[in-house]
């Protein structure tokens, strides 16, 4: 039976050198009030040191802390940004040293553990995020690991960078292996000591229900494979329960595989999702009307939503990326159009409206809510029918980066589990950094031309790799000024928008020459005007 302590006592039971698992995505799942004190510990004791944390998702609120409830501000190397802190980035508060390896899909979030990788004072790593959430389940049953196709060419690939992300990584995570004659990727297992969850509820006998959160994460797979490894799983919740008094289906981590519960004695540390303490509609309890879903404002962003829009078909299953193409439901809903396709998120989410940030990974309104494991089974198995993820940087082979800018690490979350299988891949972004537009009257005009170039001779890293894309797929890459199709394995540009020049504002801002299309067509002038009323799927 679970035992019920405080944070602090929780704390002081991680070992040194353990290897400590976490399950979530967002503030969804994670123990911000346990995080806490191991930081405190750590700062009084020095203790728990030399930490491996393993972990799926983004796990942090990519400092909207600061907007929503005042937590303490991290300063920033980045010009002009401060940004509050909760989620990963809390173990990083405390200096170098309680965290010494950390692997995880995503880490961005985690301001204060990327600048100590970025100073190479951990090692760093990433993976996809498919891979890593389903990996648990292969460490609960005893399985050596998991090999799949996901990740080929990319810089997991070892024989690229191994999912390295500075110069301190040197654990080898990923080989390469041959089966049936074709080429796979295998990601070994590893004993994971201790186990840091959270759910909703917790009654007398450890059984833990998920009643509030936004999505069903790993948390099960992860105690699992923590328990069977010999190692210990504690969870925090917010509320407890008599015995005998939570449904039976309700409970998500059974009371078996918990050997500690910690109630959170602030509830500031149970947020539902980053910019949301709690929503309902969420977690499924109400459905709310969605014309309470503010549409996006008339701009550029939204000129690039519409036009990804235009590729979906009615009966498509779709997954939209953070950022930018998360928008794309909306202008979807704005449209009347929502009932026509099923949108859905990498965290389990089907149907609804999917949030984008400060709450991405939440939907409003889902049909149903499944794990982040059997969603990535679907997803690997190719059953999504397209999918609009971001641009980072795109070069002439049609390689996409949006894992490490530069000293920005990122990581790629579920960019390569989504990009391997899916039908069609549309990637959305600007076409270069902080430029300013007028838009409006049917046609684009730059008032300002930007300071970023983001078609780029080679990209710093690989999160897609253009050259293994199947030859089954389907490959766009849509901008506010033009629409570039990978045919051929060669990056070739189909649209330009209204009112831009070709050789001024397309070419003249690339660092390659793509192939132009004989059959060159002008962006449809309708998106290009306040009012749209014209996506019909």
């Amino acid at each position: 039976m679970a035992k019920f302590i405080s944070a602090n006592e929780a704390a002081k039971l991680i070992p040194d050198g353990a290897t400590v698992a976490v399950a979530g995505m967002g503030l969804s799942g994670w123990a911000e009030e346990i995080a806490c004190a191991i930081r405190d510990n750590y700062k009084e004791t020095g203790h728990p040191k030399g930490l491996n944390l393993k972990q799926g998702s983004a796990l942090g609120d990519w400092g909207n802390g600061n907007k929503y409830i005042g937590w303490d501000r991290v300063k920033r190397d980045e010009p002009d940004m401060e940004h509050g802190a909760r989620g990963a980035t809390r173990f990083g508060e405390a200096g170098p040293g309680l965290v010494t390896k950390w692997t995880s899909a995503h880490i961005g979030s985690a301001f204060t553990l990327c600048d100590q990788a970025r100073a190479e004072q951990l090692e760093s790593y990433c993976l996809p995020q498919g891979v890593i959430v389903n990996l648990w389940r292969e460490i609960a049953a005893g399985r050596p690991g998991l090999i799949t196709k996901t990740g080929l060419g990319t810089f997991v690939d070892p024989r690229v960078e191994g999912g390295k992300m500075n110069s301190s990584a040197k654990d080898e995570l990923v080989k390469v292996v041959e089966f049936n004659g074709e080429e796979y990727l295998f990601y070994p297992g590893f004993k994971p000591d201790v186990a840091i969850l959270r759910g909703t509820i917790a009654d007398e006998n450890g059984n833990i229900s998920f009643a509030r959160e936004s999505m069903i994460n790993e948390g099960l797979a992860v105690a699992e494979a923590t328990k069977n490894s010999g190692g210990i799983v504690i969870v925090q919740v917010e509320y407890l329960a008599k015995k005998d008094t939570l449904p039976a289906k309700e409970i998500k981590i059974p009371g078996i595989l918990v050997d500690y519960v910690v109630k959170a004695t602030n509830p500031m540390s149970c947020w539902q999702a980053e910019g949301d303490y709690w929503q309902p509609s969420f977690s499924g309890e109400i459905r709310i009307p969605l014309n309470e879903i503010k549409p996006i404002p008339f701009d550029e962003r939204k000129i690039i939503c519409r036009r990804c829009a235009m590729e979906l078909k009615a009966g498509d299953v779709i997954n939209l990326g953070v950022g930018l193409p998360a928008d794309i439901s909306k202008v979807v809903a704005e449209e009347g159009e929502l009932e026509k396709v099923t949108m859905s998120t990498e965290s389990g989410m089907v149907g609804g409206v999917p949030s984008a940030l400060p709450s991405f990974g939440s939907a409003y309104n889902p049909e149903a809510i499944i794990t982040p494991n059997d969603m990535f089974d679907f997803i690997s198995g190719g059953g999504l029918d397209i999918t609009c993820l971001g641009i980072g940087e795109v070069d002439k082979y049609g390689n996409n980066n949006v894992s490490r800018m530069g000293k920005r690490l990122t990581g790629p979350g579920g960019f390569i589990d989504i990009t391997a299988a899916t039908k069609t891949v549309i990637f959305a972004g600007t076409f270069t950094g902080h430029a300013e537009y007028k838009i409006g009257d049917g046609k684009l005009e730059i008032v300002k031309e930007g300071d970023i170039k983001k078609f780029v001779d080679t990209v710093g890293q690989i999160t897609f790799s253009g050259q293994y894309s199947p030859d089954t797929q389907s490959v766009l890459y849509v901008t506010e000024r033009a629409v570039f199709k990978l045919i051929d394995k060669k990056m070739t540009l189909i649209e330009i928008a209204p009112g831009i020049d070709l050789q001024k504002d397309i070419l003249d801002q690339m660092d390659f020459v793509p192939e132009i299309s004989k059959d060159l067509k002008t962006m449809d002038a309708s998106i290009f005007n306040e009012k749209w009323g014209g996506l019909k799927l």
